[in-house]
């Protein structure tokens, strides 16, 4: 959706970068640039490969690097469950599913 002037876009965008220069989202991106790091080192994955680096337990619930990584595809890690019209399904992972 268009914005309505100038002014409201500049708004937005003052809004965004205070919101990604927050010490909390700051740590964020940290960790989450420290777990693409350690598997671009090992090999794991490559610049350009389409590929997402996940935590095994999600970041947002308290999971760091040293709970673990994987290496997904960027549709599996960033979305969740839709049906065939594309509509949300589930805002609940497979994984936290299986546990319930």
């Amino acid at each position: 959706m268009p914005y309505k002037s100038n002014a409201t876009r500049r708004a937005h965008d003052a809004n965004a970068i205070a919101y990604e220069n927050s010490p909390e989202q700051v740590k964020n991106r940290m960790e989450r640039n420290r777990a693409r790091a350690k598997l671009l080192k090992e090999g794991k994955v490559h610049k350009g490969d389409g590929k997402d680096v996940a935590h095994v337990k999600a970041a947002d619930k308290g999971g760091t690097i040293k709970d673990g990584v994987k290496v997904q595809s960027k549709s599996a890690n960033r979305s969740f469950k839709r049906d065939s019209k594309g509509n949300l399904v589930s805002e609940v992972s497979k994984k936290e599913r299986k546990r319930g």
